[in-house]
């Protein structure tokens, strides 16, 4: 008995460490061994921080709730996560993408290469018993990335991939966002045209029109963080604000002829928009030396929702107002252009975004964004490959069930079996056995009763998993090679010949 606990420990050594630790970011998780298992020596990790002694959980009463930020799946549920997934595979195949998938587990500098980005900080990352350090994917586009560099000239241009996977992020939650969950991403690869982007957002909702939802619930906010290669300042900033923000406050910066020295505080306090509150954004702009006319202008600026309205303030020659207008130009031939609209404020919180960017959002604004994404030309140059260009989106699962739930669209998924074989007779659960065998050989969905249970019963599980038929094989009716088979919706029953079942 010993040897045997000793294995099961052994074997549950994995989801320990993960699972029963608490997992920070950037910290080291002691590896379970038995020898470790035995030893009360502490030992410390990278960041000198010392591991907790070993819990015996002989002792300690199973909590049974999953980890915080985690969820279950039970029956209902999963039927409507399956439904959901089922929405987001079937519109990926219409628009002719392929299914990919790559591990839950990375390594921890596929997420790192990209400094000054608030995911590094939401990691869950540790050590494996190689000494290596992995994490936990935050997200899909660098695993993308990753496999994209790795196939190198054996996948042909362009590539269409698609991908729903599970993802982990240590976050404060709030309603929609929690530590984990699955995420439904579409890329394109090898595709420089806004094109791509057109069509990413048109997959986006055609999705919600399968779904329910229309232009009155979801909208798309459109800006874009192309550069200016050739402003040193913008490319100092670059991460910080979109393009078009920067556009705005040098406009502005000229007029009324604040400090370049100014500039790049400017930026990271415009980065805060929508995060504090705009009285505190005023102060901060104060105190970097803007004088109250420029702050009210700036603003004012950047709080324009229409293109028509920056391209009178920007001049359209930019690149980036160019590329905006053929976007709104391709929505109206691909019918959606009451579903986007230019929102100069949009950032997008990844730091590899280089071009156009978009965010779907709750029109009645009781909801985070629902998806968003964008152009990402240089990311593959971060993970030592040639820069491809691409463009792609998230889009997760926690969200869109909420927004359901709000507009109460839901949909009614219950169990739904079409046949329930019982036998009447406790001589003849071979009987039934062959024929739940036959009709599962057609391919017919079969709830085989196991036990000897009295007719009331089986006719309450019956109606409980809604199930279409009642096979009921009792000893008169098998001496023909016969069944009785009761409709349940109708009441009607019959003999019916085993082999003419269908």
């Amino acid at each position: 008995m010993a040897a045997a606990a000793t294995l099961s420990v052994v074997i549950l050594q994995p989801r320990l460490t993960l699972f029963a630790t608490t997992l920070r970011p950037f910290s080291i998780i002691r590896h379970l061994s038995s020898s470790s298992l035995a030893s009360d020596t502490p030992r410390a990790g990278r960041s000198g921080s010392v591991s907790a002694p070993p819990v015996d959980y002989k002792q300690k009463k199973i909590d049974v709730n999953p980890p915080k930020g985690t969820r279950d799946f039970p029956p209902e549920e999963m039927r409507l996560r399956n439904w959901l997934f089922n929405n987001f595979k079937e519109v990926s195949l219409l628009f002719g993408f392929e299914e990919v998938d790559y591990p839950v587990l990375e390594t921890e500098a596929l997420y790192i290469r990209k400094a000054g980005e608030e995911i590094r900080d939401q990691l869950y990352c540790f050590e494996d018993r190689g000494n290596r350090r992995v994490a936990l994917r935050p997200e899909l586009t660098p695993s993308l990335a990753r496999l994209v560099i790795q196939k190198g000239k054996s996948v042909p241009i362009p590539i269409k991939w698609f991908a729903i996977g599970q993802c982990w992020r240590y976050e404060r939650m709030t309603r929609g966002r929690r530590r984990e969950h699955y995420q439904w991403n579409m890329d394109i690869i090898g595709v420089p045209d806004v094109t791509g982007e057109a069509e990413l957002i048109s997959s986006i909702v055609t999705f919600f029109k399968r779904i329910g939802i229309t232009a009155k619930d979801v909208g798309f906010k459109i800006s874009s963080r192309k550069l200016s290669d050739s402003n040193s300042e913008f490319a100092n900033v670059s991460k910080l604000v979109p393009f078009l923000s920067l556009q705005v406050l040098q406009e502005v910066l000229s007029l009324y002829s604040v400090p370049e020295a100014s500039f790049a505080k400017a930026c990271i306090i415009i980065d805060k928009m929508g995060k504090i509150p705009m009285e505190e954004i005023k102060k901060e702009l104060q105190a970097v030396e803007l004088s109250n006319e420029a702050i009210e202008d700036l603003l004012q600026v950047l709080s324009m929702k229409s293109l028509t309205e920056l391209e009178e303030k920007l001049g359209s020659a930019g690149e980036a107002v160019s590329e905006l207008k053929q976007l709104f130009s391709l929505a109206e031939k691909f019918g959606y252009s009451e579903w986007i609209q230019f929102d100069a404020s949009v950032v997008r919180g990844l730091a590899y975004y280089t071009g156009i960017v978009f965010e779907g959002f709750d029109r009645e604004g009781k909801l985070r964004a629902i998806c968003g994404g964008g152009r990402y030309d240089r990311l593959l140059s971060t993970f030592g490959g040639d820069d491809i260009p691409a463009c792609g989106f998230g889009f997760g699962d926690a969200v869109i069930v909420e927004l359901l739930k709000e507009r109460q669209l839901l949909p009614e998924l219950p169990l739904e079996i079409e046949n329930v074989v019982c036998s009447l007779d406790p001589d003849l659960q071979g009987a039934a056995a062959t024929v739940a065998t036959i009709l599962r050989g057609k391919g017919q969905c079969v709830d085989l009763v196991l036990e000897n249970k009295p007719l009331k019963w089986v006719f309450k599980r019956a109606a409980r998993i809604n199930a279409r038929r009642l096979i009921l094989v009792g000893s008169a009716e098998w001496q023909r090679g016969m069944v009785s088979v009761k409709i349940l919706s109708t009441g009607e029953q019959s003999e019916v010949n085993v082999d003419e079942l269908e």
